[in-house]
């Protein structure tokens, strides 16, 4: 029961180490520390001329109608506006978990959306654009034309409702518009259905992109608001009510259409020395992601490799049950469980950056757990038997003789996994972490360029891995050379 105990103490420690959480969301706006109101906007950034970053005075920023009207409402508030910038199917959650105050991000107040959210009153209408390939004009003209075609339409959209009802269409949902455009450059889709206002920025000789089959019927934007936030909702109704009005939101759309304006024609050389800041950011929160994963990867990895080991059968469970359990799950599941699934369920809500290096910790712990165990079982048995006749206790036998021999012959595994999560830590920017994959996508939307902002990501990540590759090699090096004197 002491060692129980002990080991308890010890898991229970680590996780009150990574769940410090942000302070909760508050109703109609969040207060920091300072005292200072704050109004969090949620936002998917790649819908020009809605919400789309833009290289401004050598800065990025996120700019558009969308948030000109959020700078508005915020500033009718007297509150500060923070945007987070997440994939759209993600907007939803963030809203009804309590980690954004307000959705604006071209959404359409649909009766199923509306189950689970409120809408402010439409802030502005739109049509619904089919782009194909120039050199496909000829072969679709019709939307009957399209029946039975690969189709890529945003996910969770009322883009994606009207490509369900096309006979036979084989869609492809993705969460960035430039992913679909992507798509359809490279002939994996034959059309892709998106607004009007956002087809335009995409439609061009350059591009190799032309528009068909305009829908007359118009579609409605408003913003999303948590059901019952009732003060919220009628702040937000009464700016826009003032800004049609005053006509400025014709004004803002006119804008930021000029703003989107220009597509980016330098190579890919050019395009990583125009955007080396915004790579250097990601590769920062890139390897701190991942050094914080390994490091308290190695922590529960002890733990559990321990509990894997010990004589008491309870103990045994626990730690396979989580190797099981966390081997054979998705990161992504993980991600969105305690990201999303811990803010609904017990109003616990992390940070990007907590979520990922918690997501991290626990899936490397599963993988460094066995990899230990494997190390552990490799000395020795004699070993432990000579530590114990000297007087040694099995805690103590296993600290200075078993696990430091134990650790040289696993070290080659574990750099292995120090270089995984380093690839892997690229799944945490679908929550908006700004590591390097994260980064890559922002310089894609600002260049409309589709591969090179990614061969530059790939290279970073090579050089990142062939680096610590190296430095590991010449660890264990020593280590055995060591060994040999």
């Amino acid at each position: 029961m002491k060692l129980i105990s002990r080991y308890t103490m010890m898991l229970l420690a680590f996780v009150l180490m990574l769940t410090v959480a942000v302070p909760t969301v508050l109703a109609s706006g969040t207060t920091d520390n300072s005292g200072g109101k704050k109004l969090v906007l949620g936002t998917s950034a790649d819908f020009a001329p809605y919400e789309f970053h833009k290289v401004i005075d050598g800065k990025d920023e996120i700019v558009g109608f969308d948030i000109e009207i959020a700078k508005e409402i915020a500033a009718d508030l007297g509150a500060e506006l923070v945007i987070e910038d997440m994939g759209f199917d993600g907007l939803l959650p963030a809203l009804q978990s309590g980690r954004v105050d307000l959705v604006i991000s071209g959404m359409t107040p649909t009766e199923e959306r509306k189950k689970s959210i409120d809408f402010s009153d439409t802030y502005y209408k739109s049509k619904q654009v089919i782009m194909i390939r120039t050199e496909d004009t000829d072969k679709y003209q019709t939307m009957a034309d399209l029946q039975n075609e690969k189709i890529g339409v945003q996910k969770g959209s009322i883009q994606e409702t009207i490509g369900q009802g096309i006979p036979g269409a084989q869609l492809t949902a993705l969460d960035k518009i430039s992913d679909i455009v992507l798509q359809l450059q490279t002939k994996r889709i034959n059309a892709a259905i998106v607004e009007d206002t956002v087809a335009a920025g995409y439609l061009d000789d350059a591009i190799g992109l032309a528009p068909i089959v305009v829908d007359e019927e118009q579609v409605e934007a408003a913003i999303g608001i948590r059901k019952g936030n009732t003060e919220l909702l009628n702040a937000v109704n009464s700016t826009l009510e003032r800004l049609k009005s005053e006509n400025r939101i014709e004004e803002m759309v006119t804008e930021a259409s000029q703003l989107m304006a220009g597509k980016d024609t330098k190579n890919i050389f050019e395009v990583f020395w125009a955007y080396k800041s915004f790579y250097a950011k990601g590769i920062g929160y890139t390897l701190l992601l991942s050094a914080l994963g390994v490091l308290f990867g190695v922590i529960i990895g002890l733990i559990i490799c321990m509990f894997r080991m010990h004589d008491m059968a309870i103990l045994r469970w626990i730690g396979t049950a989580y190797v099981e359990l966390i081997r054979g799950t998705p990161m992504l599941v993980q991600l969105m469980i305690i990201y999303y699934g811990l803010s609904l369920t017990f109003g616990i809500n992390f940070s990007a950056l907590q979520a990922g290096v918690i997501t991290l910790s626990i899936n490397s712990g599963a993988y460094l757990a066995e990899i230990f165990r494997a190390g552990v079982q490799g000395v020795d048995r004699g070993q432990l038997e000579a530590a114990r006749s000297l007087g040694m206790g099995r805690g103590a036998a296993m600290r200075y003789i078993i696990l430091p021999q134990a650790f040289k012959a696993v070290l080659p595994a574990i750099g292995n996994e120090f270089v995984t999560i380093i690839k892997e830590s690229s799944i945490i920017s679908v929550i908006g972490m700004v590591d390097i994959m994260y980064q890559a996508s922002v310089v894609k939307n600002i260049t409309y360029q589709g591969m090179n902002p990614f061969l530059i990501a790939a290279a970073i990540y090579f050089v990142m891995t062939f680096i610590l590759s190296k430095l590991l090699g010449r660890l264990e090096r020593k280590l055995n050379a060591s060994d040999r004197r």
